[in-house]
């Protein structure tokens, strides 16, 4: 197991290598000037100029590159245009702000979808059975911006229960510690924050987690499905096990590879697809960070998010990995 890791590590280089150099080149072919857009529209040419040279623009593109990933390699991600900040320093709060919707997110999905898909196997081809089925496929198909913008209008406007945009009360802001505010609030005691951080997460959470929570609903009942018709199952029926003990406990764990799966992968898309959701719901997240780099033409930034991204991605993938070995002994790495 650890050589294996070992190895996948390894792998885990030329991957991202390979991903920064189609990032960069992208970037850099997108239209726009970051030294006119810092120093606006009626800036000087001299100016202009001036400033395109402090910041290495003038250089050829491979130049660039290689400056920007011997310096990523030492552990700097650069400095951003716009800030003038360490996006070492600065990205952390976003970054924290985006894992704690997506993981408030992805524990919606997996408690509605697996128990939704878990019962639909169960009851086949009953009325709940269709009805799950039938709520899975409109949640794959709703827009996210749509269902974003009807939650904000029903909740937060109509029923007035639930705030619609922010991650706290701008008035009684929390104190940032780890910039994970459910912890921060725990940590100081806060309750009133605590619940007040809760209900701004609720609505996001939704829009952000209806997809997975579909995709996963879909896939734990084809997998519960194909379980139940094993031997074993029967044998376990025949000695007179209770159904909810034959299905959680014997079926789901054997049904769990493929579930696992198509988490690590919504886990992922979740941190890297939720600048939707964050420009919708006002969330400070990495999807809003790199969102506001892009019309600014940072790049820096915006390449230095990317490679963050696509980081806890790959790292993502290697723990599904690990996973398989661990629900199902029989996998074996080497």
């Amino acid at each position: 197991m650890l050589a294996y890791t070992v190895r996948r590590l390894i792998m885990l280089i030329p991957v991202l290598f390979g991903m920064s150099l189609i990032v960069f080149s992208i970037i850099h072919a997108i239209p726009g000037d970051p030294a006119l857009t810092i120093l606006g529209e009626k800036a000087s040419p001299q100016s202009v100029e001036e400033l395109r040279e402090n910041l290495g623009l003038n250089n050829p593109w491979y130049q660039q590159y290689f400056s920007y990933v011997k310096d990523v390699v030492t552990g700097d991600l650069g400095t951003s245009l716009l800030t003038k900040k360490e996006i070492s320093g600065e990205i952390g709060p976003y970054l924290a702000a985006t894992t704690e919707l997506a993981i408030f997110s992805l524990i919606f999905a997996l408690f509605v979808g697996i128990n939704a898909g878990i019962i639909s196997a169960w009851k086949q081809n009953s009325w709940f059975d269709y009805l799950c089925m039938l709520i899975a496929l409109i949640g794959v198909s709703m827009p996210v911006f749509w269902l974003g913008l009807m939650e904000q209008w029903l909740f937060a406007q109509e029923l007035k229960w639930l705030p619609s945009v922010g991650r706290d009360n701008a008035r009684d802001s929390v104190e940032a510690i780890t910039h994970f505010y459910l912890i921060d609030t725990i940590m100081a005691g806060r309750w009133d924050q605590f619940n007040d951080v809760v209900k701004h997460l609720i609505l996001p959470g939704i829009a952000l987690g209806t997809i997975p929570m579909a995709i996963i609903a879909r896939i734990t009942r084809s997998s519960m499905l194909e379980v139940m018709r094993s031997d074993y199952i029967r044998t376990a029926r025949a000695k007179g096990l209770g159904q909810f003990f034959v299905v959680y406990k014997h079926a789901l764990k054997n049904a769990m590879i493929p579930i696992i799966t198509i988490v690590g992968l919504q886990l992922g898309m979740l941190l890297g697809g939720a600048i939707l959701t964050e420009t919708i719901f006002g969330w400070p997240g990495i999807g809003s960070y790199i969102y506001t780099a892009i019309n600014n033409r940072d790049y820096p930034v915006i390449q230095s998010g990317i490679l963050v991204i696509a980081v806890i991605f790959v790292l993502i993938n290697l723990v599904v990995d690990l996973l398989y070995a661990y629900v199902d002994p029989r996998i074996k790495y080497r």
